[in-house]
């Protein structure tokens, strides 16, 4: 039972990477959550293939990235519009995204959610809606077993494109149409006669053949001002007719463990917050899935909710801090949806696109339009409006070396209990007297910065900072070069807006 007499403080709606990674921030925060699913299980369909830097030290940050490195690849190169990018190793600990499947994703996330005591439950599909002052009501279809109904202080949708819990709630979706279809599915391609193939143009579209098993290729097409019926099933012969119409041959594909369709089409939730009903991932923002970006910012919106969301729940902060959701991912969508509508009109098949790609091309040679687009598509230049004039304010803390009483360690790990941290980097006493009040909610950490200046994309190296505070989600609240009377009443202020009011002895 919650902590309010309901079933659950949230409900989660929704078992893909974004709803349980939320789970999971929210279980670590000390919240009682049940996630839904409509499925009985999972499908083994893998649309995602690859984690980001930013995800990558989200999931350092949880001390949780060894499971993911254990069964991913990293790549030394990312791409714009199928256009190759190179990365920064001085900008990250995990500069280079991490080739994994989506299915092996959600695999070890459910298996973080059940260690940390999330309820999973299966074959429930949202069917209605009901909210108040204090709770929301799901109704639920659960099959052979009839319906059933469950309350909490909050429902999050993180059901995809699609999202019953975002019609439901009444919340616009509103954006463009598609204007093309892919196809994609995992095969066999005896006949394939290169390793892989990426992204080869043909007059008809473009197709690819990447190895991500042993024997085993992701095969995916594109034809355009060719739009599918969105409710048609996509099978194995379109695939295979698909290929054939653009690559001239199927290379003998056989053996399908699946297929499925997307396309351009990007829409964005008008709002992601209703009441008591809030949205994350694909519920919140679908786009064409150039680069790889649409898993990552589904994680990094949980990552964002979870922690606000518990405070919430557990009385540790006012409810008004949940509309800072919206008005810090919403702007972080917004800017998914238009670089993947500049690439999708990359990729158009035509004489004027290969000349537009040619001169694209040409400039990403250069290092300030390459960490340009790195940087758009890594989320490691996100900027949150936290107020300040710092220049760490608002953006991702880099996992800098400290120097402790109990010896060196990075940053990240002592992120991993999901609770906020207030690094003082100088000593003096002045940081702990002005963040006293919140001794109960706030973790102090004493060290000194091993390095003298700290990587801040896009801005560069900044000096490392007297002090600091970093939200659970990793990023900059505050921060301050000298520690004297307005930088104490500055921290104050962070404090309680994040983190509620001073505790009164």
């Amino acid at each position: 039972m919650g902590h309010t007499g309901t079933d659950a403080d949230v409900i989660v709606a929704g078992a893909g990477p974004t709803g349980l990674m939320l789970a999971c921030e929210l279980r670590l925060a000390g919240a009682d959550v049940v996630v839904v699913e409509r499925l009985a299980e999972r499908t083994g369909e893998s649309r995602a293939g690859g984690i980001h830097s930013r995800t990558l030290e989200v999931l350092d940050q949880r001390g949780i990235l060894d499971r993911f490195l254990a069964e991913g690849e990293p790549q030394p190169v990312g791409h714009f519009s199928g256009l190759y990018l190179e990365f920064d190793e001085s900008e990250s600990r995990h500069p280079y995204p991490l080739m994994i499947l989506q299915s092996a994703v959600e695999r070890l996330l459910e298996e973080r959610a059940v260690e940390l005591g999330v309820r999973i439950r299966r074959s429930a599909a949202v069917s209605g809606i009901r909210q108040d002052a204090q709770t929301v009501t799901v109704e639920l279809e659960t099959g052979g077993e009839g319906g059933a109904r469950l309350s909490a202080r909050y429902l999050v949708g993180c059901d995809g494109g699609r999202s019953t819990v975002r019609k439901l709630a009444g919340i616009g979706f509103p954006g463009t149409e598609a204007t093309m279809t892919a196809l994609i599915g995992d095969v066999e391609l005896p006949d394939l006669p290169e390793d892989y193939v990426w992204v080869r143009r043909t007059p008809g579209g473009d197709y690819s053949a990447i190895a991500f098993e042993p024997g085993w290729y992701r095969v995916i097409t594109s034809e355009y001002d060719r739009v599918a019926d969105r409710d048609e099933p996509a099978t194995f012969e379109q695939l295979r007719e698909s290929l054939i119409r653009v690559a001239g041959t199927d290379f003998g594909m056989r053996a399908p463990r699946w297929v499925s369709r997307f396309n351009d089409a990007a829409r964005q939730a008008a709002e992601y917050r209703r009441g008591r009903v809030l949205l994350a991932g694909d519920a919140a923002h679908i786009h064409f899935p150039a680069g790889g970006q649409g898993l990552n910012m589904g994680v990094q919106d949980a990552v964002n909710l979870g922690w606000k969301l518990a405070s919430v729940v557990l009385g540790r902060a006012p409810e008004e801090l949940l509309d800072t959701y919206h008005a810090e991912r919403h702007p972080v969508g917004e800017r998914v949806l238009h670089n993947t509508r500049a690439q999708a009109a990359l990729a158009r098949p035509g004489a004027a696109t290969d000349a537009l790609r040619e001169v694209f091309g040409s400039l990403m040679v250069f290092d300030d339009v390459n960490r340009v687009l790195r940087h758009m598509l890594t989320a490691l230049d996100v900027r949150y409006p936290v107020g300040g004039d710092h220049p760490m304010e608002g953006r991702r803390v880099f996992d800098a070396d400290l120097k402790t009483d109990a010896g060196v360690t990075g940053v990240y790990p002592l992120l991993h209990a999901a609770r906020p941290v207030l690094f003082d980097l100088r000593g003096g006493g002045e940081v702990a007297a002005a963040a006293a009040g919140w001794a109960d909610r706030v973790d102090l950490v004493e060290a000194r910065s091993e390095d003298e200046s700290w990587p801040v994309p896009p801005v560069g190296e900044v000096p490392a900072p007297a002090a600091l505070l970093v939200r659970p989600d990793g990023h900059v609240a505050w921060a301050a070069d000298s520690v004297g009377a307005a930088e104490a009443a500055a921290l104050r202020t962070a404090l309680a807006t994040w983190f509620g009011p001073a505790r009164r002895d």
